[in-house]
């Protein structure tokens, strides 16, 4: 147990390193749904991202954090010859750890977050106003 433990903690951080993962969340009814998503390395081990608080993803956290995680490239096709972690993932809004997930994202992903910023904003013209990454979400390896 303690060697399974180990090793999914170093698969965590190690995703954390990756340039997009695929995280798994669940609906009420146990149905998973995956999406892809830009992920840094935070201290402490554990991995982190940023999304909107009016996210189908933020809600579904909100009623369960259970996830999975895994790599995968920008359409969420996950890399060959990975298996998934198993995480609880944790929503922030504010505070220094929110700030440490929107620092390491915009060094990280440089001129891509603009770029995203303005798609997302392109694409919820007349549907109301939709925050852009105003939500942190920091993911633990489950013991």
């Amino acid at each position: 147990m303690v060697v399974e433990c180990v090793e999914a903690y170093a698969r965590l951080m190690s995703l954390g390193e990756e340039k997009t993962i695929s995280v798994t969340t669940f609906r009420k009814s146990g149905d998973g749904v995956a999406t892809p998503t830009w992920v840094v390395p935070l201290a402490g081990g554990r991995i982190g991202f940023w999304t909107s608080s009016k996210s189908g993803k933020a809600k579904r956290l909100r009623n369960n954090p259970r996830v999975t995680v895994v790599p995968c490239n920008n359409r969420g096709k996950v890399t060959d010859g990975t298996s998934p972690v198993d995480g609880t993932a944790q929503l922030v809004s504010g505070g220094a750890e929110f700030d440490e997930i929107r620092s390491k994202v915009k060094a990280k992903y440089g001129v891509m977050v603009p770029i995203s910023k303005f798609f997302n904003t392109l694409g919820h013209i007349g549907k109301g106003p939709f925050p852009y990454g105003d939500t942190g979400v920091i993911i633990s390896v489950d013991a």
